[in-house]
């Protein structure tokens, strides 16, 4: 099936900050075109599920422009540059947007967020032995910290209430991991 698809031009719609986004235009066996999306996430990104001693979830509460709306998600940001260690950027978001930090964060999973149109991916840590500190959000950032039990969290995700891909794939997956 691969095969039978060729991109025959990308073009540079729009570049941002982080993302570029392109038309390509697709040709398929049967001789047909037809014009993508498509959305370049040029320097990845990292998260954190951090776990209190007492099992709970520290989460951010932030508005999100895309949806209108505020989220609850895990700790994430963007890698600083193109090949950062992503276990660095998720220490430091974790500091930024909680105020907390671990000596004990360990990989969980990498995921892509969208897979249809935009080739981001997300390395995602669990984060333990947490230490309150202070928040340090950038500039243009507005953060409310929250703490859910995963049985909250996990409930939250059934009713459609939380639908960020790389939060619901991090709490689902650390359920699982603790069963």
């Amino acid at each position: 099936m691969i095969d039978e698809m060729k991109r025959q031009k990308r073009e540079l719609v729009y570049k941002g900050s982080i993302l570029d986004i392109y038309k390509d235009t697709m040709q398929f066996a049967n001789g047909k075109t037809e014009e993508w999306d498509f959305v370049s996430h040029r320097k990845g990104a990292a998260a954190v599920l951090p776990v209190l001693d007492d099992g709970r979830i520290i989460m951010v509460r932030q508005y999100r422009n895309a949806l209108e709306r505020e989220t609850i998600e895990i700790p994430a940001g963007c890698r600083d540059f193109v090949g950062e260690d992503t276990r660095l950027c998720a220490e430091r978001e974790l500091k930024e947007e909680t105020g907390y930090s671990s000596d004990d964060i360990s990989f969980l999973l990498s995921l892509r967020t969208t897979v249809a149109f935009c080739d981001e991916e997300v390395d995602v840590y669990l984060a333990k032995n947490l230490k309150k500190g202070e928040q340090h959000l950038d500039d243009a950032e507005s953060i409310d910290v929250e703490i859910y039990t995963l049985k909250e969290l996990c409930d939250m995700i059934y009713a459609g209430k939380i639908q960020d891909s790389k939060t619901v794939s991090a709490v689902l997956a650390y359920s699982n991991m603790i069963k």
